[in-house]
């Protein structure tokens, strides 16, 4: 299997897409907003991916709730963005850990229902002042790191009690940028003890089962490279710092944030060298996902070893559960 996972944004593979995930063989796939039309469509689509590759590929999705949400209205119900659960919380604690519980399970529930079995969720970025309210905003649950510890557990906890897989992110913490990654490079110039605040969230969920990566340079760091093409903070700071040791994801190779550091290739190429265990290429335009392939290569030992928990957490049947009690539930909570 070849170490990435692609971007989907058609209802409906066609020919040529279907040919190339054939022959590619790549681990996983990711939907987005133009390919989730319908539940019936989206249960064909996640049919189809999975028998162009001859196997039980995981299907992925960003579902966080809030702005970022794949599945839309009114097809599908419309679900808070994070912050939410942090202004709950910050009223009764024990109100805003079940609220996010109970959204994320929610969401598995729905994700599960058409064919979908991974969430890049939950954030775990600390945003403080002066950062890029566009880019993490109320998609972090709080800019308090205990709070965001608290409410991103129960977040995955939902999502594990419907059999989702889960990805925090982005790791080591996108809380400080002042410009968006998905335009340019951030960044980040906080000194070691500032960025500790910062790393806080993710030791304590350092026990996941996947993370991401994050695409800003962190001066204290490393001066050079982006976190996701930096040997040094994948290995000093994410594996050894944060103890982290489930499956790790670079976010989108697509951002103009990699643009120095080549082609789509190369920034493949320089994502998996740096220690990142799958790279994601999300534009689904077959030119770009041949280029991305070119630089990718089979998933090694240990990334396999990695991949091969996720899915079979991803994999296990959810257990009884009334939607419409829990949705009552969370209304209530949401009050």
């Amino acid at each position: 299997m070849l170490s990435c996972a692609f971007g989907i944004r058609q209802p409906k593979l066609d020919d040529g897409a279907r040919a190339f995930f054939r022959e590619s063989q790549p681990w996983a796939f990711i939907l987005f907003r133009e390919a989730c039309v319908s539940r019936e469509q989206v249960r064909a689509l996640c049919v189809e991916l999975r028998e162009s590759v001859g196997r039980d590929a995981l299907v992925w999705i960003d579902q966080e709730g809030g702005r970022v949400a794949r599945l839309k209205a009114p097809e599908w119900p419309v679900w808070p963005a994070p912050g939410r659960y942090g202004e709950i919380h910050a009223r009764d604690p024990d109100a805003g850990v079940e609220a996010a519980r109970l959204g994320h399970r929610l969401i598995a529930h729905e994700l599960r229902a058409i064919g979908v079995n991974a969430d890049f969720a939950p954030v775990l970025d600390a945003p403080v002042e002066g950062s890029d309210k566009a880019v993490v905003g109320d998609r972090a649950f709080s800019a308090d790191p205990d709070t965001i510890s608290v409410l991103a557990r129960a977040a995955l906890e939902g999502l594990h009690a419907g059999e989702v897989a889960g990805c925090i992110k982005h790791m080591p913490g996108h809380g400080r940028a002042i410009s968006d990654s998905h335009f340019s490079l951030p960044r980040v110039r906080a000194a070691v003890n500032e960025l500790e605040r910062d790393l806080q969230p993710f030791i304590e969920l350092a026990d996941a089962e996947a993370a991401m990566t994050a695409h800003i340079v962190y001066e204290a760091w490393d001066g050079e490279r982006p976190a996701t093409c930096s040997p040094v903070i994948i290995g000093e700071i994410i594996r050894k710092r944060i103890g982290f040791h489930g499956l790790l994801f670079s976010d989108d190779l697509d951002m103009r944030a990699l643009a120095k550091i080549g082609g789509l290739a190369e920034r493949a190429a320089a994502a998996l060298g740096a220690g990142c265990d799958i790279v994601l290429q999300c534009s689904g335009v077959l030119a770009e996902m041949q280029e991305t392939a070119k630089g990718c290569s089979d998933l090694s030992s240990a990334a396999h070893e990695r991949a091969r928990r996720v899915e079979a957490l991803a994999k296990r049947q959810p257990g009884e559960f009334d939607a419409g009690e829990g949705w009552a539930r969370f209304g209530q909570l949401m009050l």
